[in-house]
């Protein structure tokens, strides 16, 4: 099928929503749609990959955003981290510092992209590293799913 048929593209949106989603705080999987997809074959592996890893990288924009302008509330009662709890995450991330953003693409690689905004990393040094992070981890999902469906 072609990228310009309307299913497909139905489907490639709904696989960028759960990318950008999965990407954010928001509780959403992407790696079942991304399968689901592959193994479907209605599209191809590159547009997979892209469509999923623009979403996925975008949504880590969302939190890098949300750490930026965080720091605000860092005083009200709802704030959901202490003054010790971001020291210390401060402090982590000053020791690994920006290299963690090779790990966004991990469970808990969404703390990463909110750090990194509290920590005020250049923004085109957060795009490059955390689209590494993102591509790699989709390359290597179709990759294993090509094997296991052999």
């Amino acid at each position: 099928m072609s990228v310009t048929d309307p299913g497909v593209l139905l489907q490639l949106a709904g696989l960028f929503a759960a990318a950008f989603g999965a990407a954010t705080i928001l509780p959403f999987q992407s790696e079942v749609v991304f399968v689901g997809l592959q193994l479907a074959g209605t599209a191809t592996l590159t547009w997979l990959i892209l469509v999923a890893s623009i979403g996925n990288t975008l949504g880590a924009v969302v939190n890098y955003a949300m750490g930026r302008g965080i720091e605000r509330f860092r005083h009200r009662r709802w704030f959901p981290a202490n003054a010790a709890q971001i020291a210390r995450a401060q402090g982590w991330y000053a020791r690994w510092g920006v290299w963690t953003l090779l790990l966004s693409w991990a469970p808990l690689g969404d703390a990463f992209t909110v750090i990194a905004g509290v920590m005020r990393t250049p923004v085109w040094l957060f795009v490059v590293l955390v689209t590494i992070a993102k591509t790699g981890r989709y390359i290597v999902l179709a990759w294993i799913t090509t094997q296991a469906a052999g």
